[in-house]
């Protein structure tokens, strides 16, 4: 789901007007307006004489909150760490990981290596290629 708009909205600002919308009688779908969507503004403010959209604008604020960035509009944000540099694999390397990661399921199916001990080592091994 994107805003049609290119300009990014504030999640505070949606967050209010949707807590709003459960409060003011004929407030609800406020909120809608703000994030582009007029269509269901409207529904919300045409069933403002029934509970439903209220209840609706509550749920929305709170599932708001847990929206990322790039659902307002936001650019989305850069990794804190650098992306590693593309380098050429040896097929040679390939080869060996995939022998390593064969014997290391071999273990894991015979129940001489518990899941998480698996996890840890398959992990382990493709770090060291990636």
């Amino acid at each position: 789901m994107t805003l049609s708009s290119s300009e990014p909205r504030r999640r505070s600002i949606a967050v209010a007007l949707a807590w709003c919308g459960a409060i003011i009688p004929f407030g609800s779908g406020i909120h809608k307006f703000y994030l582009g969507q007029p269509g269901w503004g409207l529904t919300y403010l045409l069933l403002s004489w029934t509970p439903i959209p209220h209840i609706a604008c509550a749920l929305e604020g709170a599932w708001l909150l847990g929206r990322p960035p790039e659902f307002f509009g936001a650019e989305p944000t850069e990794s804190a760490t650098p992306a590693k540099p593309a380098t050429p694999i040896d097929p040679t390397q390939v080869n060996a990981l995939g022998v390593a990661l064969r014997e290391l399921d071999g273990l894991r199916q015979e129940g001489l290596i518990s899941e998480a001990e698996f996890e840890q080592k398959r992990r382990q091994l493709l770090d060291q290629v990636g």
